[in-house]
């Protein structure tokens, strides 16, 4: 396997991981995706839940999808960005998902460390 490919692989998983959690978020809009905001202290007004829970999932839909067909040093940084962002505001919201046993913001870190290796390969 040769370093291009590589890094389509790595690319291509950060598609999945974006493209899944945009389709999962909206598949649990009623569901465990509410129970994250309403564990953060987020439960009303139910149109403000709302709109979080599917304007994030629009921020990852879009993200995966640049990701897929338009991969550069933008989309690689605006996903680093997007990440950065819901990471930040995660940790305010609720910072012991940084203990949690399976990592839902610890995962960030290798993500972190990939889009910062594909940015360095890209082409400017």
């Amino acid at each position: 396997m040769t370093r291009s490919d590589h890094d389509r692989l790595l690319r291509l998983s950060l598609v999945a991981v974006w493209l899944v959690t945009a389709a999962v978020s909206l598949l649990e809009l009623n569901g465990q995706s509410r129970e994250v905001l309403a564990d953060a202290g987020v439960t009303s007004p139910s149109w403000l839940v709302q709109s979080l829970i599917i304007g994030g999932a629009v921020a990852d839909l879009l993200v995966g999808i640049a990701l897929w067909r338009w991969p550069s040093r933008t989309s690689y940084i605006s996903a680093l960005a997007l990440m950065a962002t819901m990471t930040l505001a995660a940790t305010v919201l609720q910072p012991s998902l940084w203990l949690h046993p399976l990592g839902p913001l610890l995962k960030n870190l290798p993500i972190a460390a990939v889009l910062w290796h594909l940015i360095r390969r890209a082409t400017p």
